[in-house]
């Protein structure tokens, strides 16, 4: 009679899914916290319409940390995510009024987010320029073309047409949800079941052995950063039809958020370590802060630094865990 022994190999999948789930929980922890409090501090938190409200305003958001995963994961980071969605939500806008449809309209703010993402993978990955460097200098560049392009001014009469995928809904689930569902449930496809994934994970993890193995890590390196140039583009249709126009200062800061989301889900700043489940809790968790705050009257410039102390805490979590692993 024979013993059959289970691979090695499970077993290490084994103890990674089961650290992919303390961070899960640590980050729905901190999100069943936010509902609790701001279900005792305020009035209308925890009706329905609310809840609704609280997820489609998330969508926008998960839209940009689904790739921020991704480029944090290579031990990235992408300070231009913003920037670039305010000038495809420019670029977006200006179409649709000229044309009076979505598909030129959408066409061309994907071209935006991919011109860009190829600016910053080539500049990380072919000249070796450190990722907040090269995305800063690109930040700056994309809030620029933003105010030459509107000559500060708002575009207004946006078409019907591009106000639906806001405001429409498909089996009584408003529009947004549906796509970045389906945008989630792709990401997590590509990032689980294909090789493209496996080699994400491998550099963050270990590059040098990537490298080794003939594998073209500059190439990856490009193709996750034009991944979150083309879903900014994405999310700049759902932000134009969220704010019925073209706005040159629309997005600034958002890329702050995605981050913010990103690590409160648990995803490491270092060795390829991070889980989509995380980052969709994170999102969730940071829209329900701003929700919350926004229905105690709570100004902007502080629900910013209370999202950095949310990622403080998060990151404190993240640090006394690695030393009592």
């Amino acid at each position: 009679m024979t013993v059959r022994a289970e691979p090695v190999e499970g077993v290490g999948k084994l103890i990674a899914r089961l650290k992919h789930a303390g961070s899960a929980s640590g980050a729905l922890m901190m999100l069943i916290v936010l509902c609790a409090v701001f279900a005792f501090s305020t009035e209308n938190f925890l009706d329905g319409a609310n809840l609704v409200n609280v997820a489609v305003q998330s969508t926008i958001l998960l839209l940009l940390a689904l790739p921020m995963t991704l480029i944090i994961m290579t031990e990235g980071l992408d300070l231009s995510m913003g920037a670039v969605l305010t000038l495809a939500n420019v670029v977006l806008a200006t179409v649709a009024v000229n044309t009076g449809g979505v598909s030129l309209a959408l066409l061309a703010a994907l071209g935006v987010g991919l011109a860009f993402g190829l600016v910053n993978g080539t500049l990380v990955s072919r000249l070796g320029i450190p990722p907040f460097v090269a995305t800063l200098g690109t930040l700056g560049a994309a809030q620029g073309l933003a105010l030459v392009v509107t000559d500060g001014q708002s575009v207004v009469g946006i078409p019907a047409s591009v106000q639906m995928f806001y405001s429409g809904a498909f089996l009584g689930v408003p529009a947004p949800i549906w796509i970045a569902g389906i945008a989630y449930a792709l990401f997590h496809v590509v990032l689980y079941h294909t090789r493209f994934g496996t080699n994400v994970f491998a550099l963050g993890g270990n590059r040098e052995a990537l490298t080794l193995a003939g594998v073209r890590t500059r190439l990856y390196l490009v193709a996750v950063y034009v991944i979150g140039g083309l879903m900014a583009g994405l999310a700049a249709l759902l932000l134009t039809a969220r704010i019925s126009s073209g706005h040159p200062t629309a997005a600034l800061g958002m890329e702050f958020d995605a981050i913010a989301a990103v690590a409160v889900g648990g995803t490491s700043f270092e060795k390829g370590k991070g889980w989509l489940l995380g980052t969709l809790i994170g999102v969730l968790a940071v829209g329900v802060l701003r929700n919350g705050l926004n229905l105690m009257g709570v100004t902007s410039a502080v629900q910013v630094s209370a999202i950095g102390l949310l990622v403080i805490l998060a990151l404190m979590i993240d640090a006394f865990r690695g030393k009592q692993s």
